[in-house]
């Protein structure tokens, strides 16, 4: 059983408009819900084995507020470039290269291509991925090679909305 969660950055700031997309920071609320999504998970007693993340500032410093929450060393997170608007392929050809030994994995990323992958995994749609929300599928699979052609079913979806209403 593989289990794959996928988080989109949490909000961005849009305060200083000389600043290239790469490298727009997280603004307050942003710091502040990725934190508390990742308290949600080790609530529910889900470990993540594996973080990755596109190398842009505001998915990674997500990416890093989850890992310090796991009480985890943040060099454990993989920044794959490939991640920064990435297409569906990119994420198929990312997931179907992780190691075997990774149970479950965490992938930082970005709109629309988070979106748009999250919509091929099961028969659940949306329409936009919120900021700091978590897609989780889980595939009875031994190897994340077969991945992409796999049965999937959807574990959960959460953002932080749906959370501060529960």
């Amino acid at each position: 059983m593989k289990s794959l969660l996928l988080v989109r950055h949490a909000k961005s700031s849009w305060e200083n408009d000389a600043l290239n997309d790469f490298d727009r920071p997280l603004n307050e609320r942003g710091k502040k819900e990725a934190p508390e999504m990742a308290k949600g998970l080790i609530k529910n007693k889900i470990d993540i084995d594996c973080f990755i993340s596109s190398p842009a500032r505001r998915a990674k410093k997500t990416a890093k507020l989850f890992v310090n929450e796991y009480e985890r060393d943040e060099s454990e997170i993989l920044l794959i470039a490939e991640l920064y608007h990435a297409s569906v392929q990119t994420f198929i050809n990312v997931v179907s290269e992780l190691n075997d030994s990774y149970e479950t994995v965490a992938i930082f990323s970005h709109n629309p291509g988070i979106t748009e992958f999250v919509n091929i995994l099961t028969d659940v749609r949306i329409d936009n991925m919120p900021t700091c929300g978590i897609f989780a599928v889980k595939s009875e699979i031994n190897s994340w090679a077969g991945f992409a052609d796999a049965k999937k079913a959807l574990w959960f979806f959460r953002y932080p909305k749906m959370q501060q209403n529960s």
